[in-house]
């Protein structure tokens, strides 16, 4: 096993014991040197659920909190990351409205929140479709949205969002709005041109330069551990495994390496993060 001199964290990651590889995939991510990850819950469509209330999603946050409990006994540092993946809204169109679907995924961030308050989750997510949908979904998706930011300002907690490509310019106002910091508003899969807090994909071409430019972001990995969809996106070896290739090849220094993987995410995540 590689022992890392320094936290490495992976701010976006999803296990999923029950058809996945499960705490084989974490292992991956602490052999490479991998320390600490914010765990991200699934979509209700992984574990078979249909919500027609908002209840409906605890068994979804449930089986994130065990799967968390169990990668500890790992060793590794688990944040886990509780919400609802915008798509829901048009993903279950047989069987809900889209309205329907909106009003449901709001009283679920609200239980998903219950959770963050106490203590047993550190961040929201939540967000809006990439994909293109309707003026009104777009904008039902957006009150979806702005419900997450008004309970992230109640917790003090960061939210996370899943969005479209691109500098999501107009949520810093929804943050503002909302009485939150747009500082704690993680774009998740980001890009640079973004005024969030942005958490770029690993092998993201502008790390070093960005790095040069002192700029604050986190690195993910944005692994689904799904087995029907290979290679959607990079594996739980990323995150330490770029991370030591940029530092060996000179490209970032070990200063930021620890304003990525320690200082922003403690940061923005209100947690602490050591080895």
């Amino acid at each position: 096993m590689k022992k890392s001199p320094y936290p490495i964290t992976d701010d976006h990651i999803h296990i999923h014991p029950g058809t996945g590889r499960g705490l084989e995939a974490a292992k991956d991510f602490q052999k490479s040197g991998g320390t600490h990850i914010f765990l991200v819950s699934l979509p209700s469509w992984s574990y078979g659920i249909v919500p027609g209330k908002g209840e409906d999603y605890r068994p979804v946050f449930e089986a994130t909190l065990k799967t968390a409990a169990a990668i500890r006994e790992l060793g590794l540092v688990v944040f886990p990351i509780l919400g609802i993946h915008p798509a829901e809204i048009t993903y279950f169109s047989e069987a809900r409205t889209e309205g329907e679907m909106a009003a449901i995924m709001q009283e679920g961030l609200s239980l998903a929140a219950r959770y963050v308050a106490d203590g047993q989750a550190v961040a929201l997510k939540s967000g809006r479709p990439h994909y293109p949908v309707s003026p009104g979904c777009w904008d039902l998706s957006n009150e979806v949205l702005f419900h997450a930011l008004e309970l992230g300002r109640v917790c003090g907690c960061a939210v996370q969002i899943h969005a479209e490509t691109g500098p999501c310019t107009d949520v810093i106002g929804m943050a503002e709005k909302a009485g939150m910091d747009p500082g704690r508003v993680v774009k998740h899969f980001a890009t640079p041109e973004t005024l969030l807090a942005p958490s770029f994909i690993a092998r993201h071409e502008a790390i070093p330069a960005l790095c040069r430019e002192k700029r604050a972001f986190t690195m993910e990995s944005d692994y689904m551990d799904d087995p029907t969809r290979p290679g959607a996106v990079i594996g739980p070896r990323s995150v330490p495994r770029y991370t030591t290739r940029l530092l060996t090849d000179g490209q970032i220094t070990p200063e930021d390496v620890f304003r990525i993987h320690t200082e922003t995410p403690s940061r923005v995540y209100g947690v602490e993060i050591v080895l």
